[in-house]
């Protein structure tokens, strides 16, 4: 019974995830100038490469907030975009 509490657990999480992994996409595409399907991670790996402020100043903060999860979230973010093609 306890496995199976856990189980349920787990997929909620990863549903809820996938949901916010969306959300993210959709409202960065549509208000931010995302390429489809790329992460606000990604782009803004992306835009602090070529120069752009909004890169410089997402970056770092989105890579600060993520620190706990993942190191050098970002770039990591967008080379798991790259490979997705």
């Amino acid at each position: 019974m306890k496995h199976r509490l856990h189980l349920l657990l787990l997929r909620a999480r990863n549903r809820a995830l996938l949901i916010l992994i969306q959300l993210d996409i959709l409202l960065f595409v549509t208000f931010g100038g995302g390429q489809r399907n790329e992460t606000i991670s990604a782009c803004a790996f992306a835009m602090e490469q070529a120069g752009q402020w909004q890169g410089r100043l997402a970056r770092p903060l989105i890579d600060a907030l993520m620190w706990p999860v993942e190191r050098d979230h970002c770039h990591q973010a967008w080379l798991a975009e790259r490979n997705k093609y």
